[in-house]
């Protein structure tokens, strides 16, 4: 079976493409469809159970699912690339590419929190971001983190 993202060769059992992460289904007709989030604008785990921490306060971990992540590309379009070029000029913050920048910080988290949605986390541990500049204007980030099961720690009694 084939990625329909990458188009790399990945098994046949695959949930997620080995080489990009794009979450993979077997067809009917055996060919390979992107999965959707139920909701596009709902994320498909709560954004308050992500963390950059090795643990969740409140939680313990009961089982770890692995590697989670969602990559995406971005560039401004010709005429943002123009203003910024011009912005860039006079020094300063550049609107148009922080936009972009953060547009693309959101995809990536959006996508990490559906592919651990999609393996049965509620949780995401050691969450960061990873960005790359691949061409001129070409902005990738990578979003990752690890995948986990938590439940909510049982308060001890106290003793007195």
């Amino acid at each position: 079976m084939h990625c329909s993202t990458c188009n790399a060769l990945i098994p046949n059992d695959a949930q997620f493409c080995i080489i990009c992460g794009a979450s993979v289904v077997p067809a009917a007709t055996n060919a390979t469809q992107r999965l959707e989030a139920p909701h596009a604008h709902a994320p498909a785990l709560d954004p308050a159970m992500v963390t950059s921490a090795f643990a969740l306060p409140g939680f313990r971990i009961v089982r770890s699912l692995g590697i989670v992540r969602g990559l995406t590309v971005r560039s401004a379009s010709l005429g943002g690339q123009l203003v910024a070029a011009f912005q860039s000029l006079g020094g300063g913050h550049i609107r148009t590419m922080t936009n972009v920048c953060e547009h693309a910080r959101t995809d990536a988290f959006l996508m990490t929190l559906e592919h651990a949605a999609q393996l049965g986390a509620n949780a995401i541990i050691s969450f960061s971001y990873d960005t790359t500049e691949i061409a001129q204007g070409m902005t990738e980030v990578l979003a990752y983190g690890t995948a986990v099961m938590v439940e909510p720690e049982v308060p001890t009694a106290k003793l007195r």
